[in-house]
């Protein structure tokens, strides 16, 4: 009798919009991307995407309706300051076809943070602007909130503000499994083991191998990256990487080199 077939478990996406000229330009280095992503994994939800995209209304809306309609979850960074080019709000606004309120919660808070730093000015209250219907994100760095409004999550482009904006988030989103992943080093061209990477991987449902090759200490070899929800699953597929790796003659270093 055979065995029932596996239930393939629902992978959750995210998308992610990094909005600014300063990140195009080279002004700023992006460091949102890494922690967002490495964030969502321990949430089980897998980034899929990421647009960088300038500070223009009609490319962040399409960019925010693209990604939000191809995965179950959209972040975007960037562009919710006190400043006139800070526009991230009326165009998620935009896409989602509502109105900007000031948020009566935000605004409270902005006046709390401000009280004794010269009050809440025009350009301050810009920050308590939401798209209607929206609800906040706490930030304990800089008094102003980030935004939720459904499954779209606008946050502070400024790195560890974003940060806090994400431990306020932990256990909020539904998802998945955790990804979880090995690494294994071998002084090897990735091409001379390319047919052993792509049997481990088709012998290992729901496993992928990464392969990221580096060229040092005037030699070639390459990091190769295990990847899956299920723990046993990527032992296995280590053992058989590493089992295939020795019977053909190369050493390889557990962890990564």
């Amino acid at each position: 009798m055979s065995s029932p077939k596996t239930v393939q478990e629902k992978i959750w996406t995210a998308g992610l919009v990094i909005i600014g000229d300063e990140i195009l330009s080279g002004r700023t280095h992006d460091k949102n991307i890494g922690q967002i992503a490495t964030w969502l994994q321990v949430q089980g939800i897998r980034l899929a995407e990421v647009r960088v995209v300038a500070d223009d209304e009609d490319k962040i809306v399409a960019a925010v309706n693209a990604l939000r309609a191809e995965n179950d979850y959209l972040f975007t960074t960037g562009g919710i300051g006190p400043t006139h080019d800070d526009i991230t709000v009326d165009a998620v606004a935009k896409a989602l076809g509502v109105d900007v309120v000031i948020h009566p919660e935000a605004r409270s808070i902005l006046e709390g943070y401000y009280e004794g730093r010269g009050g809440l000015n025009e350009g301050r209250l810009r920050m308590a602007r939401v798209p209607d219907g929206a609800e906040l994100i706490r930030n304990k760095k800089s008094g102003a909130p980030g935004i939720r409004h459904g499954n779209i999550f606008v946050m502070a482009g400024v790195p560890h503000i974003a940060a806090g904006m994400l431990d306020a988030l932990t256990g909020e989103l539904e998802g998945g499994a955790p990804l979880l992943s090995e690494t294994v080093g071998c002084w090897t061209a990735e091409s001379e083991i390319a047919d052993l990477l792509r049997e481990v991987e088709e012998a290992h449902e729901g496993c992928q191998i990464g392969s990221y090759p580096f060229f040092r200490e005037g030699r070639v070899g390459a990091n190769f990256v295990v990847r899956s929800t299920d723990a046993e699953t990527v032992k296995s597929a280590v053992d058989s990487l590493t089992d295939g790796l020795a019977t053909n003659g190369l050493d390889f270093t557990p962890g990564g080199i």
